[in-house]
């Protein structure tokens, strides 16, 4: 998207510039990194972990291998990596993660079938258990995608149906309530529906959502951002923090923490300060959000650009 090749050490150097950001640890607690950047270091040879641990940010870890298509169920997946896990999360809290990631999505545009939402919902408890057991603190994210025309209503039904699905099975396998995170999408119309909402229905729908199926116990809800733009999925979580919720209401965005400091920095070591500073602005911003204080006035145009990418994976 801003035209740079994408060899090792131009990633290596992008994710140095995120995770040497002076201050960021005041507006990001944890940073979730690729095997890859995990085991990376800083020019001057500071591994990527001890640099983040003293800018006062927790090292955490993707630990799928990926979205695989479903035998039987048309534009649905399941998520792999789990033969391979218990392995892999002992040596990763060994390099210093101290908790992981793991993607599954549902597709609202695909059905979703019953097969799909109980396969997502069995994946991650078993990875959730996994981890637990190995130290790491397993955030729960079963993506409900954008893809599609469906309006809001259709959106919260499925959403509700999964994450009742993923608190069942994650009851079933012994997954502690309390040391887990979620990381929910928000409840939005599809992509290409006709009719958009605001972020005070954005936010009710989800708040209403979420009291129906999570605990109190869990301490964090995390939200991604799912391809909306970064001013809009700001704006979300601003909204659903204007009254006290059960769970501390927060965020982990990629996309829309990285999207315009990615259009600053295009592949130059010159505009590292000016990328650096554009990644600050964007994290005070869902912080303050997080609060419930946020003002979108003075935000750049780059803020509302739209990011949503049909069958997006990574």
């Amino acid at each position: 998207a801003i035209g740079v090749e994408n060899p090792e050490d131009t990633r290596r150097r992008y994710r140095e510039l995120l995770v040497t950001t002076k201050g960021l640890g005041e507006y990001i607690s944890g940073a979730i990194l690729f095997e890859e950047t995990l085991f990376q270091s800083c020019e001057d040879g500071t591994s990527f972990v001890d640099a983040l641990n003293a800018n006062g940010i927790v090292p955490g870890i993707k630990v799928d291998t990926g979205l695989k298509p479903l035998t039987g169920c048309e534009g649905e997946s399941w998520c792999s990596g789990l033969d391979t896990l218990a392995d892999r999360c002992a040596s990763y809290y060994k390099q210093g993660a101290r908790f992981a990631k793991w993607r599954t999505a549902v597709n609202v545009a695909a059905g979703p079938s019953d097969i799909a939402i109980q396969e997502a919902a069995h994946g991650l408890a078993r990875y959730g258990a996994i981890c637990q057991e190995n130290g790491l603190v397993p955030i729960i994210e079963p993506e409900v995608l954008l893809d599609g025309e469906h309006d809001i209503d259709t959106t919260y039904a499925v959403a509700l149906k999964t994450w009742s699905a993923v608190f069942k099975a994650m009851a079933d396998y012994g997954v502690d309530n309390e040391a887990i995170l979620l990381k929910p999408s928000m409840v939005t119309p599809g992509a290409d529906a006709a009719k958009k909402e605001d972020p005070e229905t954005v936010a009710k729908y989800t708040l209403k959502m979420l009291n129906n199926v999570v605990p109190p116990a869990v301490p964090g809800i995390m939200f991604l951002s799912g391809g909306q733009s970064e001013m809009e999925a700001t704006l979300n979580l601003n909204a659903m923090n204007q009254e006290p919720n059960p769970w501390h209401v927060s965020f982990s965005y990629a996309r829309a923490l990285q999207n315009t400091v990615l259009k600053t920095w295009v592949g130059q070591d010159e505009n590292k300060a000016a990328a650096q500073a554009k990644l600050i602005g964007r994290a005070m911003a869902n912080s303050k959000a997080q609060l419930g204080t946020y003002d979108p006035s003075g935000e750049d145009e780059s803020a509302a650009e739209g990011m949503y990418v049909k069958n997006y994976t990574y």
